[in-house]
């Protein structure tokens, strides 16, 4: 059975989903998480859970693939109240790309002011290994290029400006934030930083595609994070974005290697626990941002 094929919602239905929402529990939450692939534990982590099946929320899209759960929980997390999307939705599963958005926009008219989103994503830089972590501090929107742009149709001033800037997408202090929590937490050796590139999927990148992306000044490439992004800065939600690096992009003609998914879930349960250490202390030090734009 396919997604439904319906464009994204008005804003009056995302009120209308996030209203249900808060009437089912007392939890306000002021950060929202985006669990990636394999790193749904990140939910684990939240107090006092509130949580609701994707299919039980109206008009919220399903997650189909495996590695997500399919929930969105309710806690808080170091004493801050979160909401955190255990699985997410990308443009392979045949979402059109405003309704695989949609959660960011009701993220923001529950009251959240920022936005942590992890993924799962190949290394292309060749000082990455398996289980670094990346923060994100640009990105490349590949599909974008085309017009494949969860902002394309008419703009909702509610939402946001017509027109977005994207060059503080990723927020600056967030990211020396989670730089300076890294080193406290002996991480200095696996937490990088780099530029992450979007595809479509489901089908893994071909050689000749890595090395172009590599010659582009891309980092890491994955399926997801970006239209998000897009969407919560859209809605003035400041981003703070981590890559797992789950496999190495092949770019050798003569290499055996093959991508697959179960590496990546594999990889995931063996760096989550830090991801999950570092997720929760950058939480538990983020400032309100009630001035921010």
């Amino acid at each position: 059975m396919f997604p439904e094929s319906n464009k994204g919602l008005s804003y009056e239905d995302c009120k209308a989903t996030a209203d249900w929402l808060l009437a089912q529990t007392d939890m306000r939450p002021t950060v929202g998480i985006v669990c990636g692939s394999g790193l749904g534990g990140l939910a684990d982590l939240l107090k006092d859970q509130v949580a609701f099946n994707y299919k039980d929320i109206p008009n919220f899209p399903q997650s189909t693939v495996h590695g997500h759960a399919g929930r969105l929980v309710f806690g808080t997390m170091k004493g801050k109240p979160c909401v955190c999307m255990q699985g997410r939705f990308h443009l392979y599963e045949g979402y059109p790309i405003q309704r695989i958005t949609l959660p960011m926009r009701i993220f923001k008219l529950l009251g959240v002011q920022t936005v942590v989103i992890t993924n799962a994503a190949g290394g292309l830089n060749q000082d990455f290994k398996v289980g670094d972590i990346m923060i994100i501090k640009d990105h490349i929107n590949l599909p974008g290029f085309a017009g494949n742009n969860p902002l394309v149709g008419p703009n909702d001033e509610r939402f946001g400006v017509r027109f977005p800037c994207m060059s503080d997408a990723y927020d600056r202090d967030l990211q020396q934030l989670a730089m300076e929590v890294g080193q406290e937490l002996g991480y200095g050796d696996f937490l990088k930083e780099g530029v992450y590139c979007v595809l479509g999927g489901p089908s893994f990148e071909t050689i000749a595609e890595c090395r172009m992306l590599h010659m582009l000044g891309v980092d890491a490439v994955g399926m997801s994070t970006v239209h998000e992004v897009i969407v919560a800065r859209h809605c003035g939600m400041r981003v703070f974005a981590l890559s797992l690096i789950t496999n190495l992009a092949v770019m050798d003609y003569d290499s055996e290697e093959k991508a697959n998914h179960e590496e990546v879930l594999q990889t995931g349960k063996q760096r989550a626990e830090q991801m999950e250490r570092l997720v929760s202390s950058v939480v538990n030090r983020i400032e309100p941002n009630n001035n921010y734009i």
